[in-house]
């Protein structure tokens, strides 16, 4: 009988036979960790700091900024030290033309007042800015759209809302409406007494949230 292969001794063995090898390959597979399904609480716990963090600070800001209004916090006034801080009057003229020349008011109708011929109405000398208090601000408060008609010209274009009403992208207070109502009626040689935040305020709360005007229908008001 003939002496198998793997026995001769003539032949040198290997240190490691199949069947070892096989048997340590089964061993690692079956052991070998899922490295991609790992992950760490660290980052998730960051993600929800941050995101706490970020909750916090916007509920602040929307609680105490004063919706940033400058006539609530002024950065470069200068704390009064002892005694009583008198109270700072603010020129309604003055504080409404910052507002007309920094909002979109200019871009329409001009920094001289005069629109734009057959597109914007013109604010100097119109009798819906000098006339009825209650009728402009109206107008500022929820936007204007539809025919109109200025010193005798047509025109028939849309005024945006710019009271805290549903689609206004300004969000005007009452303080800065009846700033800007004021300003118009005092400038470019109007002559037209000033309008109160009262007053704004009384208008808002008799219309509520509504959409913008028509001349019709603030022709019918009293």
């Amino acid at each position: 009988m003939s002496t198998p292969l793997n026995s001769d001794p003539r032949i040198d063995q290997a240190a490691v036979t199949d069947e070892s090898l096989q048997s340590a390959h089964d061993v690692l597979l079956g052991k070998q960790p899922d490295e991609k399904a790992r992950y760490k609480l660290l980052p998730l716990n960051l993600l929800f700091l941050f995101s706490g963090l970020i909750f916090l600070a916007g509920t602040y800001l929307n609680r105490y900024a004063g919706h940033f209004d400058p006539h609530i916090y002024n950065e470069n006034s200068i704390p009064v030290k002892g005694g009583a801080v008198a109270a700072v009057v603010v020129d309604p003229v003055v504080a409404g033309k910052k507002l007309f020349n920094n909002a979109a008011c200019n871009t329409c109708h001009m920094v001289n007042g005069v629109g734009q011929p057959g597109a914007i109405p013109p604010l100097v000398g119109s009798d819906w800015v000098t006339g009825s208090e209650e009728r402009i601000i109206r107008i500022v408060l929820h936007g204007l759209q539809g025919p109109i008609t200025v010193n005798g010209a047509n025109y028939n274009s849309a005024m945006p809302p710019f009271g805290r009403v549903a689609g206004s992208g300004f969000n005007w207070s009452d303080d800065k409406i009846a700033s800007v109502v004021t300003y118009v009626r005092q400038e470019w040689g109007n002559q037209a007494p000033p309008v109160t935040t009262a007053k704004v305020t009384e208008i808002r709360t008799k219309d509520g949230d509504r959409k913008p005007w028509t001349v019709d229908e603030l022709q019918k008001l009293p």
